[in-house]
């Protein structure tokens, strides 16, 4: 007897499913078909632009060092902080350098003192040689003091400025105004000549520098508009060729060209990686599919198209994208050289929607 009912219910579910699954079957059947256009995928040998890789600079920058050894007694900024032009960065000792300014001020006091005192007796024996009262091997004599003493004052005012000068070099200031990018020194370290010790960049100018082969370098003039695309946030600038290498002795066998960007409000930093689009068509063996950004659909971290199915239904395919040419992208895998696919809906598409194609 159990065994009856139990055979019942299960009947039962089987054709309350059945009463279900058919039930949706003609609910899905009964929508609407949605109104696409539709486009096919553009299959290409040239590419309409060359492209070269490269990074983001500022336009404006600087790397402060010095030619002093000594230890630091100050670092009076941080990293990312804001500076002014002729703001007071690192302080290095000087009580050396502090001592030889002492002894050339004291060396220019004992040859000013010489040098006047050889001026009176020079001009003393120009009138004793006008009166005959001395000889003219009296007055040669006085004037040869009074220009050696005049030569050892002005070498001990040099010998001053010398000293001036390295004083630069134990207090860094800054050059320009900017922000601090870097800082590889602390109060107590010792400072070595030529080591780097502050970085500062200048905000708001931004350059590239873009590496391109030498087969496509004579092709690049300077003044040409490009665009930039920044890969980090695939944000796509203007900018405009400022310089163009003539040799790649040093850069093995890559050309440099340097892009210097239009100012933006978009959010860019040094060190970014960008790729620069070129204007100029490049011939490629491989065919390049491309197709339109804006029939891109994105769910997350992926990236894929709605194809038209045989059964005239909505098919989202996967894909793997290249480089990004103006409007359209390339496709490197998941959709061939002849399929269609959709641009734009009047509805809400899904994976298998049932559609209807504009003419």
């Amino acid at each position: 007897m159990k065994k009856i009912y139990t055979i019942l219910l299960f009947s039962a579910v089987l054709s309350f499913t059945a009463c279900n699954n058919s039930s949706e079957e003609k609910k899905i059947d009964s929508t609407p078909a949605v109104p696409v256009t539709v486009s096919s995928v553009a299959a290409e040998n040239n590419t309409p632009f060359l492209t070269a890789s490269g990074k983001i600079e500022a336009a404006n920058s600087a790397t402060l060092s010095t030619r002093m050894m000594g230890f630091v007694d100050k670092v009076l900024v941080n990293v990312g902080q804001k500076v002014t032009k002729g703001q007071l960065l690192v302080s290095i000792n000087n009580s050396d350098l502090s001592a030889k300014q002492a002894q050339t001020s004291a060396g220019i006091t004992e040859a000013q003192a010489a040098f006047n005192n050889a001026e009176k007796d020079y001009q003393r024996f120009q009138n004793l040689f006008a009166d005959n009262s001395a000889s003219q091997k009296e007055l040669d004599d006085q004037r040869a003091r009074y220009e050696m003493a005049k030569a050892r004052l002005e070498g001990a005012k040099q010998m001053k400025n010398e000293v001036q000068s390295q004083f630069a070099y134990v207090n860094l200031r800054a050059p320009f105004n900017g922000v601090v990018t870097s800082k590889s020194i602390e109060a107590g370290d010792m400072a070595n000549p030529g080591a780097p010790l502050i970085s500062i960049e200048g905000p708001g100018n931004f350059e590239v520098t873009a590496s391109v082969p030498e087969s496509e370098i004579s092709k690049i003039k300077s003044g040409t508009e490009v665009k930039v695309i920044v890969k980090s946030s695939d944000k796509i600038l203007p900018g405009t060729v400022t310089e163009v290498s003539t040799s790649a002795k040093n850069t093995g066998g890559q050309y440099l060209v340097k892009v210097v960007l239009n100012k933006t409000d978009e959010s860019i930093l040094s060190g970014m990686y960008a790729t620069v689009q070129f204007p100029i068509e490049k011939k490629t063996d491989v065919t390049t599919v491309l197709v339109p950004t804006e029939a891109l659909v994105k769910r997350g971290q992926l990236t894929g198209i709605y194809t038209v199915s045989q059964n005239n239904t909505a098919l989202l395919r996967w894909l793997r994208l290249g480089r990004t040419y103006g409007d359209n992208v390339e496709v490197l895998s998941g959709l061939n050289a002849d399929e269609n696919y959709i641009i734009s809906a009047d509805g809400k598409l899904f994976n298998g929607a049932k559609i209807t194609i504009k003419q």
